[in-house]
């Protein structure tokens, strides 16, 4: 089975880079060196130092393993540099409007950069896969655990390029 490709912005992939890089070169090495501590002081049985140091240990060990899994798949793709800004693909800022004139504007982001609370929906999302290459003016309907519900793009936008 190939795995799938993860498409992610710019600053998205900054993030990922930047909590990996706070991962690996601080808060490891400062747990470290409480467990080394811990473990010189006898008995590890019963000393919370070290269970604790441990387990926070294995946790830090499995989210760096995660990270660098999430940096490989991951397809950095500028929307900015998008060759039709006609139509709804990766990277687009979106006006949508339902039927009952309930506006939303959302950004269509990779699915590790999602935050729908402020709008940015993960790319293998329900909307964002109903969206796709949809324009101004078209009317699509979304599938949701509700029911279906349709959509009308009101405007499309990317940012612009720096």
């Amino acid at each position: 089975m190939a795995e799938r490709t993860n498409p992610i912005t710019p600053a998205g992939f900054a993030a990922l880079r930047e909590r990996y890089e706070q991962l690996f070169a601080v808060d490891r090495p400062a747990v470290v060196e409480i467990v080394h501590w811990a473990a010189g002081n006898g008995d590890r049985s019963e000393n919370g130092d070290y269970i604790y140091g441990r387990q926070k240990l294995r946790a830090i060990d499995r989210e760096l393993g995660q990270l660098s899994k999430k940096m490989k798949a991951a397809q950095v793709l500028d929307p900015s540099k998008q060759a039709d800004q006609s139509r709804i693909f990766f990277g687009a800022c979106v006006t949508i409007v339902d039927i009952d004139d309930v506006e939303r504007t959302i950004t269509i982001v990779g699915d590790d950069e999602a935050d729908a609370s402020n709008g940015r929906i993960g790319w293998n999302a329900p909307l964002s896969r109903a969206l796709r290459g949809a324009r101004v003016g078209d009317v699509k309907t979304v599938h949701l655990p509700t029911g279906p519900k349709e959509w009308e793009i009101l405007a499309i936008g990317y940012p612009l390029g720096e």
